[in-house]
């Protein structure tokens, strides 16, 4: 069982404006690769609030993956991604790549994403869109790898090719 968090990125959601439907939306996909989400909150679209959550989850509570949804457009407030690569140590940049790519099968929008994915000791950290909808085609398709990869991350695999 994979120990997940999920961190939804709104000025709105976090006043009560807004009622959150992307992050329940990734609680319950989540449990497709065997996660469990230990953690969950709605934050104002804040770079440094944001970051301090992504290192104290990585850090402290030591989660395997976490996801963000919401703040990655082209806003003056959508800092999600400058929140994820001030904590990250490596970068993921295939993740996003795949989510862009298959996005702008649905909508030529997608290419206006900023999202980003990114490792921060143990703990892989996924930029997914703000929308319900987005949310779902992007983790479609990245769904097939993160077992895998989270895996590896966690020392409990080695291999990636196949014979």
């Amino acid at each position: 069982m994979f120990r997940v968090g999920v961190i939804t990125a709104s000025d709105k959601g976090s006043r009560g404006e807004r009622e959150d439907l992307s992050g329940p939306a990734l609680r319950e996909l989540v449990r497709e690769i065997e996660g469990e989400v230990v953690e969950y909150v709605v934050l104002p679209d804040d770079r440094d609030l944001i970051a301090d959550t992504l290192r104290r989850w990585a850090d402290d509570l030591q989660l395997d993956l976490i996801l963000t949804t919401g703040g990655t457009g082209f806003s003056q407030r959508d800092v999600t991604p400058e929140a994820t690569l001030a904590v990250a140590e490596r970068h993921v940049p295939g993740i996003a790549e795949v989510m862009r790519a298959e996005s702008l099968k649905v909508t030529p929008k997608a290419m206006l994403s900023r999202a980003t994915a990114a490792i921060r000791k143990y703990t892989l950290i996924i930029n997914m869109p703000g929308s319900p909808k987005a949310v779902r085609e992007c983790w479609q398709a990245i769904a097939p790898a993160l077992t895998h990869g989270i895996e590896i991350l966690k020392g409990e695999a080695s291999e990636c090719g196949t014979q």
